[in-house]
């Protein structure tokens, strides 16, 4: 910065004084004189001008300057933006995934091998078991109980033969009443089937319902047929090690195991965060929460850093925390970001601005970092409309800041833009190349007036 500023001074008096020995005030007045070219407040910087100097701009906004409140605070991660991935079954775990490392929903993230896995689907297999012995019980059943009525019908059709023949046989009616007797037995055995149907489906049900739980695969994938070894069989029979996938997308924030150690359940294997699910923490004053409400129109802005634009700021939406802290007289706003920025990071400071109620309205202003003192002045360059390689010095006609940006009551509308980066070297070439002008004044428009 001293290396541009001599330079520049430098240059100005070269071109003040020129060959002669006359003093620059001199010198500035004959070349005038000679030339009758009028006092201009336009200063040159074409690209080169702009590279070298690091000039940047920044938009004219329309801002609520009066009754903006800047709090500081950090970036948080919100508490759903972490996903935690434990063990539901003790087994040796094989780990895909590094630490930091992005993944996808649906990645697999590590693997385990488990000795109650082949437990698990024993359990299925007996459930499959148990409802295919209680269906063949039902089917017996349902033989006995359609051969006994069968046979008890015919024995009727019989004796009610006979008994038109006025003909008795004594043995036949016995034998009749047996099995009319034994259709409750019969009826009650195939019920004591169903039942056995019933518990062997639950059992299933409740042994597939673990092995979903363990794997993570739905029930019905699980029992769908699948070709291994030249025959269909259930997909669960043909699980060896289970793969555990992300359920969403993320970074891997930390790994809890070894590579190869055997983990018991439910212990933490890796945990993964969405870098995208953050939210802004900052402290204000108990004084100003009666002109803070939730919904309030509030934005995050970065802090003042090398290649980030002052007005790179989001808009989010303000809610008050219920956490006051009577010692240090602040309470806690929690502001959710609306879109996203580069610098939104968990743990990155910057300012919360909310816009308290007032009676004012907006005002057109600009940083207050793009305003340098000159003598008992201040100034700001604004960008010719008409020229871009050229800068228009202005003396602010500042109004109400609240430290970060001014209210700027005249000579700008809102489709300007002023220095922001390099206004200070622009002010002292200002004031070698005789823009700065003693005995009068410029106005926004570029019109000099005398002040005598």
């Amino acid at each position: 910065m001293k290396h541009r500023t001599l330079i520049l001074i430098a240059l100005g008096i070269l071109a003040t004084v020129g060959c002669t020995n006359e003093s620059p005030a001199t010198a500035e007045t004959t070349s005038q004189a000679a030339t009758g070219e009028a006092p201009t407040n336009r200063i040159d910087i074409p690209s080169t001008v702009r590279s070298n100097l690091g000039i940047t701009f920044a938009s004219v906004e329309r801002r609520h300057v009066d009754s903006t409140i800047r709090v500081p605070g950090a970036f948080e991660l919100q508490p759903l933006a972490r996903h935690e991935y434990r063990m539901t079954l003790p087994g040796r775990v094989n780990l895909l995934v590094d630490q930091y490392q992005r993944v996808d929903a649906g990645d697999v993230l590590y693997r385990f091998r488990s000795p109650e896995w082949p437990e698990l689907q024993h359990e299925i297999i007996v459930g499959e078991q148990d409802i295919d012995a209680a269906n063949a019980a039902i089917a017996v059943a349902d033989a006995k109980l359609e051969e006994t009525e069968q046979r008890l019908t015919a024995l009727r059709e019989r004796l009610s033969a006979l008994a038109s023949a006025e003909f008795r046989r004594a043995d036949l009616e016995a034998q009749a009443v047996e099995l009319e007797t034994s259709l409750p037995r019969l009826r009650a055995e195939r019920r004591q089937a169903e039942t056995q149907l019933a518990n062997a489906h639950r059992t299933r049900e409740h042994a597939l319902h673990r092995a979903s739980a363990a794997t993570g695969i739905p029930e019905s994938r699980l029992t769908a047929e699948t070709e291994h070894d030249g025959k269909a069989i259930p997909t669960y029979g043909t699980i060896d090690w289970i793969d555990v996938r992300a359920a969403e997308a993320g970074v891997v924030e930390s790994l809890a195991v070894t590579d190869g150690a055997f983990v018991e359940t439910p212990s933490l294997v890796l945990s993964t965060v969405d870098p995208e699910k953050v939210r802004f923490r900052a402290m204000a004053l108990q004084s100003d929460l009666a002109r803070i409400a939730s919904g309030a129109s509030a934005r995050i802005v970065p802090p003042a850093a090398p290649g980030v634009a002052l007005s790179d700021s989001v808009d989010a939406s303000l809610t008050i925390g219920l956490e006051a802290h009577p010692d240090q007289r602040t309470i806690t706003l929690i502001a959710t970001p609306q879109g996203s920025k580069s610098w939104i990071r968990p743990g990155v400071s910057a300012f919360l601005e909310v816009v308290a109620e007032s009676t004012g309205g907006p005002a057109l202003a600009i940083p207050r970092a793009a305003i340098v003192k000159d003598g008992i002045v201040h100034v700001f360059f604004r960008r010719d409309p008409q020229d871009p390689n050229k800068a228009i010095r202005v003396e602010a006609d500042m109004g109400v800041n609240d430290g970060r940006w001014v209210a700027i009551n005249s000579g700008l509308s809102l489709r300007d833009e002023v220095v922001l980066d390099g206004a200070y070297e622009l002010k002292l070439a200002s004031q070698q190349s005789g823009v700065s002008q003693q005995g009068g004044h410029f106005h926004a428009d570029g019109a000099f007036h005398d002040d005598h």
